[in-house]
């Protein structure tokens, strides 16, 4: 396994590559103290597993860097890790492609229960972080009826077009998985799609991926 760690701090560097070297017997770990190194180094590493980037690296502005990352390197999944909790800035990231973000004050533990959930296929970031408001303003009622949902399915797809899983989801509306699935089979139907990239491209259009104030 081959991991890029961007990162302008070497202590916070060393700090992490142990906690990496868990993931899995051999691991190599590609350092980068900068938004220019990073591109550097992955050009030169195509078969990179991973890239963990810090969000505010010199050579580029902050979520801009992670965005032209993500369209450069497209094959290449990408955890942000980074001491800035700005939700709007999460939510970009996360429409943009990035598969995880973590907080530098997250414990080691639970970095490394979150890289494996990415390397798993699945999207990790905490829901605290993203305070999403999923209350209902009156031209989601519109679209309720527009559409044929509920208030809850509505909860969710907005949910949903701001980047969470069906996980987190289910932790932020207090119900669990299974609920959320069967709410999501319901919002296809509805919304006469067949996946959730769908569903999402329906949601944006509908304008939900944009905070409510």
């Amino acid at each position: 396994m081959k991991i890029l760690l961007a990162d302008d701090h070497p202590l916070f560097r060393e700090g992490v590559k142990p906690v990496l070297k868990k993931l899995e017997a051999r691991v190599v770990i590609l350092e980068a103290a900068d938004f220019p190194a990073a591109f550097s180094v992955t050009h030169a590493n195509r078969d990179m597993d991973l890239a963990l980037l810090d969000l505010n690296m010199p050579g580029m502005a902050g979520v801009d860097g992670v965005v032209r990352f993500r369209a450069t390197f497209p094959e290449i999944p990408v955890v942000v890790l980074s001491a800035a909790e700005e939700s709007a800035d999460i939510q970009r990231l996360l429409a943009e492609g990035a598969l995880g973000y973590i907080s530098k004050a997250t414990p080691s533990a639970k970095i490394l229960a979150a890289l494996r959930q990415v390397l798993a296929g699945e999207t990790y970031v905490p829901t605290n972080l993203l305070q999403v408001d999923t209350a209902i303003s009156p031209p989601d009622t519109r679209l309720m009826r527009q559409y044929g949902l509920t208030y809850r399915q509505m909860e969710v797809l907005r949910a949903l077009a701001n980047g969470l899983s069906n996980k987190q989801i289910a932790d932020l509306l207090q119900v669990t998985e299974g609920t959320i699935k069967v709410h999501m089979s319901s919002i296809f139907r509805m919304l006469n799609v067949a996946t959730r990239t769908e569903a999402l491209l329906v949601a944006q259009k509908m304008g939900l991926d944009r905070r409510r104030h």
